[in-house]
């Protein structure tokens, strides 16, 4: 369980030091970047929200029988997407919130989730450039 908290806070103060690149980024960027930022911020945080409603989910149907957990998490699935959905539509029909750094913000967490597991593998990249032909002799 310790190591789930290390992961999420890991993952999370990654985010931040992301997004705060991004929004020094946007001074340089946009004539006007507090629409930006708003949208950056607001999709950070719902971001991270289902980030941690997704582990918690999972925790909770680890000790639930197979066909309740399958239920369970199919529910906790669609009510991350319409979460998603109703913070897509407020960033469209909001004039002050930009919908550029509101899907960016959604995403920001998916890209680093990626990297830092790609980076984390020693092997990822050995297994990359590994010719086929080393698999089939046996080295």
């Amino acid at each position: 369980m310790a190591t789930i908290k290390q992961t999420q806070t890991f993952i999370i103060r990654t985010l931040i030091i992301v997004d705060l690149f991004v929004i020094a980024a946007s001074f340089f960027l946009f004539k006007d970047p507090q629409a930006f930022i708003l949208g950056l911020i607001f999709g950070s945080a719902i971001s991270v929200l289902n980030f941690i409603e997704l582990a918690n989910t999972l925790n909770r149907a680890v000790h639930m029988p197979p066909e309740k957990a399958q239920s369970f998490t199919v529910i906790k699935y669609f009510i991350r997407y319409i979460v998603t959905a109703v913070v897509l539509f407020v960033s469209i029909v909001a004039p002050y919130i930009n919908v550029l750094g509101t899907i960016l913000g959604l995403v920001i967490i998916k890209i680093i989730i990626l990297i830092s597991n790609l980076m984390g593998d020693k092997n990822y990249f050995r297994n990359i450039f590994r010719r086929k032909e080393d698999e089939s002799s046996g080295h």
